[in-house]
């Protein structure tokens, strides 16, 4: 059985903007802000771990 990995907790301080966008964007996929912060998080680690870059590469 796959061990069940720990929580971590983390203070994160963000503009009220975006914030906001975050939570109409987390509202339209049915997650909470913490949710999909942790979603969009863990995309961006799977995207780095693909292809090495740290931020993926803007389309011309």
């Amino acid at each position: 059985m796959a061990e069940k990995q720990e929580k971590k907790q983390l203070l994160l301080r963000i503009s009220g903007g975006l914030y906001d966008q975050l939570a109409a964007w987390a509202e339209d996929d049915f997650r909470s802000v913490n949710g999909q912060i942790e979603y969009l998080l863990t995309q961006c680690v799977r995207e780095r771990k693909k292809s090495g870059r740290y931020v993926p590469k803007e389309e011309e």
